[in-house]
């Protein structure tokens, strides 16, 4: 395959057909779950603080080539445009964690009230919430990557997200959920930070210095870069069959549940990015900083979410269930809003 692009329009055949690969990984891990339960299994042994490091691994490989494009010159000048920062930062904050308990509420109680016991809904609730009161670190670099946002902007937005959620997310879960004693693995916490942001900026800084220092910038932005461009796009695809094969008996045994579970999550998902992006344009953000803040809420921390769901529910809790919906939602929701946000980049100014 290597990193050769048959071009539509700038577009890679990967990026082309992405929907297509997407589900044909889902169909896979589910049929690996059922079939071939011994693969996961095995990948499941390999776990840390809640996170799986398989998927960790390739989710360092799909963020990696993003890393190499920050330059920390334009990381300093983020400051004179600060309205992105601010647009992510209330929307995560101050709107996402009530519109996904309002939003839920709605469904679990009222909507679905035949289909779904009072007692149950409430612990659906409690895992919606936990994933609407943290957003996304890892992933956000993918969807970034997928709208050619700005590298060194979507870290700054998400560093910033993560200091936040450090003071925020037991407030805020405390008092949506009325939990008394909010359990927060810290270590699921600080490993994510580490894994997902620090260690591949590290590795990226460390190689755009190397190879620039060695063969020049013109090499590296036209020629070494354009090496890794399908990485992102095939770590993304491995993971989607990982998290599938881990998740597919639960989508087997309980298809009803997840459906009424991933309505909610889906319309809360579309309406958040909505908020943010179309915030950006009114204030006239360019595009390559609109989309990452509209990703960056609308995507999910769900590492995070599933750890503390089984941390206060238990593994087998209605909760945990909730917040791993949240999981497989995540992927095909967030690559729908890649696509509405590359198709509707016109409204913006580029930089």
């Amino acid at each position: 395959m290597g990193s050769k692009k048959l071009q539509t329009g700038g577009i890679s055949f990967f990026e082309k057909y992405l929907t297509l690969w997407v589900a044909l990984c889902m169909a896979a891990g589910i049929l690996i779950s059922v079939y071939l339960p011994v693969i996961p299994d095995f990948l499941n042994q390999f776990t840390y603080a809640e996170i799986s490091i398989p998927i960790a691994i390739l989710i360092w490989v799909m963020i990696y080539p993003m890393m190499m494009k920050v330059d920390f010159k334009s990381i300093t000048g983020v400051g004179k445009n600060p309205k992105g920062l601010f647009i992510t930062w209330i929307t995560n904050w101050l709107i996402k964690p009530f519109t996904m308990y309002a939003i839920a509420s709605f469904f679990f109680f009222l909507v679905f009230k035949s289909f779904i016991p009072e007692e149950l809904a409430r612990d659906y609730l409690a895992g919606a919430v936990l994933l609407g009161a943290a957003p996304c670190t890892a992933m956000v670099f993918v969807w970034s990557y997928l709208t050619k946002g700005n590298p060194a902007y979507t870290v700054v937005q998400v560093a910033t997200n993560n200091l936040i959620l450090i003071f925020l997310f037991i407030p805020i879960v405390k008092l949506l959920l009325g939990v008394s004693e909010v359990v927060v693995p810290w270590d699921t916490l600080i490993l994510s930070v580490v894994l997902f942001v620090v260690i591949p900026l590290i590795a990226g800084v460390i190689t755009r210095i190397y190879m620039i220092h060695r063969k020049g910038e013109d090499y590296f932005n036209n020629h070494f870069v354009k090496k890794f461009s399908n990485t992102t796009t095939i770590g993304l695809l491995l993971t989607l069959v990982i998290i599938f094969s881990f998740q597919g008996r639960t989508i087997i045994e309980h298809p009803l549940h997840i459906l009424l579970i991933a309505i909610p999550l889906t319309i809360q998902t579309f309406l958040i990015f909505f908020i943010a992006y179309l915030t950006a344009r009114a204030v006239k953000l360019p595009f390559a900083i609109a989309a990452p803040a509209g990703m960056i809420g609308a995507s999910n921390f769900f590492e995070l979410a599933v750890a503390v769901a089984i941390a206060l529910f238990g593994a087998s809790s209605p909760a945990a269930l909730a917040t791993t919906v949240g999981v497989l939602v995540e992927v095909p929701v967030m690559l729908a809003l890649v696509k509405i946000a590359n198709s509707t980049s016109h409204w913006f100014r580029r930089v």
